[in-house]
């Protein structure tokens, strides 16, 4: 049986994330996505599972917390050839997240937005 692979795609900035997203899909991966990533991703049909669904927890404070979560840290962070890591993994259900595509929202803009309000 072949492991289950996840990538997750969180970005501001989605210019040709649908190249990127075929790419990581034609390779095996199952794509993990936030809010409007997520809502992207699906108007190409891609096969794609928001966050929420995969921790079972809701995006709350204006988006501001959605992946601040233990089977996002823990896919992220575990270092899948030590035993004990996958051990404690295996016991509390999270899986390894092989790829992470993020990028950071343009603050500038942000802020001049906001500051003109």
């Amino acid at each position: 049986m072949t492991k289950k692979r996840y990538a997750l795609l969180s970005v501001s900035d989605k210019t040709n994330l649908e190249k990127v997203a075929k790419t990581i899909v034609d390779r095996g991966f199952t794509l993990l996505s936030t809010g409007g990533t997520y809502d992207y991703l699906k108007q190409f049909k891609f096969p794609v599972t928001t966050i929420e669904s995969y921790t079972g927890f809701p995006e709350m404070m204006d988006g501001r917390v959605k992946t601040l979560h233990p089977k996002v840290h823990g896919g992220l962070l575990s270092k899948v050839e030590n035993d004990t890591h996958l051990k404690q993994m295996a016991e509390i259900g999270i899986n390894a997240i092989d790829v992470l595509i993020v990028n950071l929202y343009p603050f500038k803009e942000t802020l001049a937005r906001k500051m003109s309000h």
